[in-house]
């Protein structure tokens, strides 16, 4: 029997996601939006792919939650996307209302799910639909650090002349100017990164990483990225709906873990069947551990902001 997979929001991320998920072809696939025709026209594009592309999956679009009903994976990707100066920050209040609502809707008719988050900021979005949604932590994941490695790898790829595929990257905390790459942890087919690129460069490539959102923010001038954080969220899926037991860089409540409480926070996760089944705890320099937890402090900002 195949998963049912549900994606809140069918903008550009949104959609993006569900193509992907459908090509994957392990899933039904609901795009739902408030927007009249929009998740039914770009559904039934999606299923018209399907003979091209050769799946067979079953895309349905609608304005109503009660045909998300039972999905085991939610991804919220509804929103207020960045324009052009607009911090992650900036979007709190205006997004909190839609994810709150899109939290409750999600919690009514599917009680058993687990929730993929998107929207930003996302570490606080977390944080709301945790609280929102009443679920075990192991059943909010935040997607941040699987997008925010994805921008490193690349640039370390394009830096270098070589594939993607074979450069490992780690960067935690919240998904905004405050994340933390570890850049000590990088390498490139196994060889450590600091063997092949001088200091000064690697350090450039991860201010630009923490950069990056801004970067095609401010490239787009109407828009932000979504070809890279619907693939993000769709890796999360892959995880959960196959069991994967990936070890991904992701968003989690934490009760501790790094010498942190209570706020989500981009660390690194074993992602399975039941959502996050392992925190990996890494030993962190003095600094590295600093930042960390300043990282964590700018989401507690924000989720005080939100009065949670």
């Amino acid at each position: 029997m195949r998963s049912k997979i549900t994606v809140v929001g069918a903008g550009n991320v949104g959609a993006s996601c569900a193509q992907l998920l459908a090509q994957r072809d392990y899933a039904s696939v609901v795009l739902v939006d408030i927007i009249e025709g929009l998740p039914q026209g770009k559904g039934l594009d999606l299923r018209q792919a399907g003979p091209i592309r050769y799946y067979d999956t079953n895309v349905t679009g609608t304005n109503s939650y009660e045909d998300t009903a039972n999905s085991d994976v939610v991804v919220i990707t509804s929103g207020v996307p960045r324009k052009p100066g607009m911090t992650r920050d900036d979007l709190v209040l205006t997004n909190m209302k839609i994810v709150q609502g899109v939290t409750e809707q999600i919690v009514k008719y599917s009680p058993k799910c687990i929730i993929v988050m998107v929207a930003n900021p996302l570490d606080a979005m977390a944080q709301l639909a945790f609280k929102v949604s009443r679920f075990p932590r192991n059943r909010v994941i935040g997607m941040s650090g699987i997008l925010d490695t994805a921008r490193f790898r690349t640039f370390v790829a394009m830096e270098l002349g070589v594939s993607v595929e074979d450069v490992s990257a780690l960067i935690l905390g919240g998904h905004g100017d405050t994340m933390v790459p570890i850049t000590r942890l990088a390498t490139v087919g196994g060889i450590p990164l600091s063997e092949l690129m001088p200091a000064d460069k690697i350090a450039k490539i991860a201010d630009r990483t923490v950069k990056g959102g801004g970067e095609i923010v401010a490239l787009l001038k109407t828009g932000s990225a979504f070809y890279a954080p619907g693939a993000g969220a769709a890796q999360v899926v892959d995880a959960i709906a196959l069991d994967k037991k990936r070890i991904l860089p992701c968003s989690a409540y934490l009760e501790g873990e790094f010498g942190i409480k209570g706020v989500f926070v981009g660390v690194p996760a074993k992602i399975g069947k039941d959502g996050i089944e392992q925190i990996v705890q890494i030993k962190l320099t003095p600094d590295e551990s600093a930042a960390l937890k300043k990282s964590a402090d700018a989401v507690l900002e924000l989720v005080k902001i939100m009065k949670l």
